[in-house]
């Protein structure tokens, strides 16, 4: 569904505005509830990488050239194009701010190919003079009927689980969702509870950045599989939207807005 112009204009304003009071609670979240169903790329929300990789793990450069919206719907692509020491040009956006415990929520359609991966994830790290905490939604080309859910403390990882994404994640796009509380972490697809996380040892705490990501490797073969490149692809995003815990669901669909009448019932 998407909003008038006066409506979006409302929304990333809301976004600026200072901490809501749950948000406030956790130390670092410096963004409140928002909702973007990219009629724009906004740069003010949104920081584009260019111009590097990851890591030797990594064959293709950030490039902002990969990262736009058409017909309002994000699109990352991954290109057979040389880009600084790679030869293939890669996509990732990231917010310029930090979130804490609530409700995230991404539809997306993602990429094809063996050897790619099409990321939805939470991250702060070193770069930002904080531990490696995550929080993960990544479909591996080698198979898009399945996303791995995962969590990362203080570079701690090993949690992943596998999903089924019913259709194929690469056929239409599909709701991932992940609800993040201090004690709990529930992660969504299509509206449906596919995974919960209680152990406190699984569980970040610091607030982080909200990314998407397209990137593809020609090591990490056991884990993404084999690299084949046969023509560009892209991960598509039509909506994110986050709701800090205790906020208002930020449109009618809303694993949140669910949550809400549940506890009101």
């Amino acid at each position: 569904m998407k909003l008038d112009r006066n409506c979006r204009l409302c929304l990333a304003l809301v976004a600026m505005l200072p901490l809501a009071g749950a948000a406030a609670a956790q130390e670092g979240a410096n963004g409140s509830s928002f909702m973007d169903d990219f009629d724009t790329l906004d740069t003010r929300v949104w920081y584009v990488s260019d111009g590097w990789n990851n890591g030797a793990h990594q064959n293709c450069t950030w490039s902002k050239k990969q990262a736009k919206t058409v017909n309002g719907i994000l699109e990352l692509t991954f290109e057979e194009r040389k880009e600084g020491e790679r030869n293939f040009a890669c996509g990732e956006i990231q917010t310029r701010k930090r979130f804490g415990y609530g409700t995230y929520e991404a539809r997306i359609k993602t990429a094809d190919g063996s050897g790619l991966n099409s990321a939805f994830f939470t991250y702060i790290g070193p770069a930002d003079k904080k531990p490696h905490d995550e929080i993960d939604f990544e479909v591996l080309g080698k198979n898009t009927a399945k996303v791995q859910l995962n969590q990362y403390v203080s570079a701690t990882g090993g949690n992943e689980f596998l999903a089924d994404v019913p259709g194929g994640a690469n056929q239409g796009f599909n709701d991932y969702a992940f609800v993040w509380e201090k004690n709990r972490i529930r992660y969504y697809i299509n509206g449906e509870l596919v995974h919960e996380v209680t152990d406190p040892a699984k569980i970040p705490e610091n607030a982080q950045k909200i990314f998407f990501s397209l990137w593809g490797t020609d090591t990490l073969t056991d884990w993404m599989g084999t690299f084949s490149y046969k023509e560009p692809t892209k991960l598509q995003v039509d909506r994110v939207a986050f709701t800090a815990a205790g906020d208002e669901c930020q449109f009618a669909e809303s694993v949140a807005c669910r949550l809400e009448l549940t506890r009101t019932e």
